[in-house]
């Protein structure tokens, strides 16, 4: 499987086109017109989520799916440093990604991937990149049965039903991880399960037996994936890692029971800047624990939102000068918001939904504005102004 250099030269001409308008026009002659357009179209959605291999010429790519499903770049490497050994195994290859970088802490991989499409594509990338892996054309449960122990086995079950709708409990999604388990541990020492975001991790830890850790994986500000790491004969206490990569924020370590026995410190007013978590902590529920870690206060029990009267530089989330308060009512749109024609607004813990707000007080989407409306200690309803500060989500190199 192979491009001609006519089909080849067509998609490096048409890398920046629009794929839609593409397709109208007549074939080039010579040139594999469906592959190409197949080829620009993965080649622009990977651009930023795999951008070592949307460079990369020599490359095949499916169907949009596979692409839409596949990890990140800087996610596959975070899973990869988390793995080390001999021997490993993906059982649900897809597009490779996975596979393509665990595989670069290990002696030896195998790709399993039932279909067989993605397998004739895993073997011509793996061979271009030089990546010594094997490939197997079954299902998981299949290569399971049979194969030799491995020090890690990675999984990444598909989420979505015979009907492409998506799912988010273990026990419906292919193949079912929670079944499989038992299995799973006596070939592996190691087990890397990679679950949607949407799962609760309460439930995922009452699915799944002897986890060492929860790796809860945002990307530039967005939550992606919950990495489910699985050790052989652990009976410990669950660690839970919240991460955000591609900015320089902290990584956050805690357990469920330290979040459950923390006391939140609370604020009595909003004071010189404001804090939103990144979507990792909110998504782990590290809310307490801020407080007592940071030295920030929680404007109420169930705003998360903090404050603080000096700047903490270091905090995992999104930092806010405050400008000005006023409690939520018809006058907070002549006095602390007049002149304010355009904003980023945000809720938490507030009656009312962004578009509602917008509609109320009349204010656009967007400007160098960020208004939040939450709720105080004291039930006190207010709208806080506030500019985003120089802090740390400045996005680093896609491949670190």
């Amino acid at each position: 499987m192979t491009l001609d250099a006519a089909t080849r030269q067509f998609i490096r001409e048409n890398l920046n086109a629009d794929v839609p308008t593409l397709a109208l026009k007549k074939a080039p002659v010579g040139t594999d017109f469906s592959l190409a357009l197949r080829q620009i179209q993965a080649r622009q959605l990977l651009r930023k989520k795999v951008p070592s291999w949307a460079d990369n010429d020599d490359l095949l790519f499916p169907a949009h799916l596979s692409i839409e499903q596949c990890s990140s770049e800087a996610a596959a490497r975070y899973k990869a440093s988390l793995l080390q050994g001999q021997a490993f195994a993906d059982l649900t290859g897809g597009l490779g990604i996975d596979t393509y970088f665990i595989r670069q802490g290990f002696g030896q991989a195998d790709y399993v991937e039932r279909q067989t499409e993605l397998c004739d594509l895993a073997r011509h990338n793996f061979e271009v990149l030089k990546a010594n892996v094997e490939v197997w054309n079954e299902t998981a449960e299949d290569y399971l049965s049979r194969c030799e122990p491995k020090d890690c086995i990675f999984i990444d079950p598909a989420r979505r039903d015979e009907h492409g709708r998506k799912t988010v409990s273990i026990a419906d999604c292919t193949p079912d991880v929670a079944a499989l388990q038992e299995s799973l541990l006596e070939k592996a020492s190691t087990v890397l399960v990679k679950l949607s975001p949407m799962l609760d991790i309460g439930k995922a830890l009452e699915e799944l037996r002897h986890v060492k850790a929860v790796h809860v994986v945002s990307v530039a500000n967005e939550c992606k994936e919950l990495d489910v790491v699985m050790e052989r004969g652990f009976e410990g206490t669950t660690e839970v890692v919240c991460v955000n990569l591609l900015t320089a924020q902290p990584t956050v370590r805690f357990t469920l029971e330290e979040e459950r026995d923390c006391r939140a410190l609370l604020a009595d007013d909003v004071l010189q800047y404001l804090y939103e978590p990144n979507p990792a902590v909110m998504k782990a529920g590290c809310f307490k624990l801020l407080t007592e870690r940071y030295g920030v206060l929680k404007l109420h029990k169930n705003s998360n939102l903090y404050t603080s009267i000096q700047k903490i530089v270091g905090f995992p989330g999104r930092i806010f000068e405050v400008e000005g308060c006023a409690p939520y009512n018809k006058k907070v749109r002549q006095g602390l918001l007049s002149g304010v024609e355009k904003a980023n607004i945000a809720v938490r813990n507030f009656p009312l939904s962004v578009a509602e707000l917008r509609k109320a007080l009349k204010i656009g989407d967007g400007d160098e504005t960020y208004l939040f409306a939450t709720t105080l200690r004291g039930e006190r309803r207010v709208v806080v102004k506030t500019k985003k500060t120089a802090s740390n989500e400045a996005v680093s190199s896609p491949c670190c």
